[in-house]
């Protein structure tokens, strides 16, 4: 139950951005260029690019250890409770 009470808005969200899509579109006053086609072209092209190449590296990087914890963040160099050490936010300095 509580799925269709976040699916419907959505859902009625999607159709309502779909109808101000096509409603813009035959309101337009004109042609788009040539040159305007290969700027949107251009734009998703290198959008995709740009998105793509992030995910393979987030995928790289998760798959060769680059995100895995340091050293010192582990819980084995914890000591002996397996907690980590506690941290002390007091200023230890006079200053």
């Amino acid at each position: 139950m509580r799925n269709w009470l976040v699916l419907i808005p959505l859902f009625a969200l999607l159709v309502l951005a779909l109808w101000f899509a096509g409603a813009s579109w035959m309101h337009l006053s004109g042609d788009i260029p040539l040159v305007g086609w290969l700027a949107i072209g251009g734009g998703v092209f290198f959008s995709l690019l740009v998105g793509g190449g992030l995910m393979t590296l987030l995928f790289y990087s998760s798959r060769h250890g680059y995100d895995d914890l340091s050293g010192g963040d582990r819980a084995d160099n914890a000591g002996k409770s397996g907690k980590p050490p506690a941290v002390s936010w007091k200023r230890t300095d006079s200053a």
